[in-house]
């Protein structure tokens, strides 16, 4: 049965308003972030949900119980292929820090973006099984996400249009024929809604997403 994956980008950070690299370090939600992660919990309460997960890294981790507490669910069960794409030796640095000491973008430790998608993908691939035919509200990173949405439709991740902002929603219906994410996102209202003006979008607080 087609199983039905609304990803949610946890809310802001001290480290996403300073534009530090974040990826698998574990920072915390800020004030701001709750409250976006309570904003996006309230665009999910028009939908019926089964269950809430999340990546294990603390940020993502609150985001999806606020959302599990508004939705009257269990706390949520966490993934460790959820967490966000590492960084290596950026992370903790600054756009400009970043470019002074690596100018030709050979970052130590850096996860490449086809290993991100490798271990997402088969990460959803157990959840969607786990909850076979159910919702589930998956709170992850934005890495995560822009990697599942360029998969399922190439370019479009990289488009204005898809700013990938803290506490968005992005859905997907997981195809088990095809063993793949499918790509709905544009069908559901809530989507739009939740990545409105308001809040930073993802490649600003995060410009090593533009490069590798």
């Amino acid at each position: 049965m087609t199983t039905h994956l609304s990803l949610v980008r946890h809310g802001e950070t001290d480290w996403n308003r300073q534009r530090r690299i974040q990826g698998s370090t574990d920072i915390p939600l800020n004030d701001v972030g709750r409250d976006q992660a309570a904003g996006a919990a309230e665009l999910l309460a028009r939908r019926r949900f089964d269950a809430v997960v999340a990546s294990p890294l603390s940020r993502a981790r609150e985001t999806g119980a606020i959302i599990a507490t508004r939705l009257g669910l269990a706390e949520p069960d966490t993934y460790a292929g959820l967490a966000e794409r590492s960084y290596g030796d950026a992370e903790g640095l600054t756009d400009v820090e970043i470019r002074t000491r690596w100018p030709h973008d050979d970052v130590p430790g850096r996860e490449s973006r086809t290993a991100l998608l490798t271990r997402v993908t088969e990460q959803l691939a157990e959840i969607a099984i786990r909850f076979d035919g159910a919702s589930v509200v998956v709170a992850t990173h934005g890495a995560v996400i822009r990697s599942v949405v360029n998969a399922a439709a190439p370019g479009t991740a990289d488009r204005h249009r898809t700013p990938i902002r803290n506490g968005s929603i992005h859905s997907f219906r997981w195809d088990p024929e095809r063993f793949q994410a499918e790509l709905v996102r544009f069908d559901d209202p809530i989507d739009d809604a939740s990545d409105g003006p308001g809040g930073f979008a993802f490649e600003y607080q995060n410009p090593l997403e533009r490069r590798g």
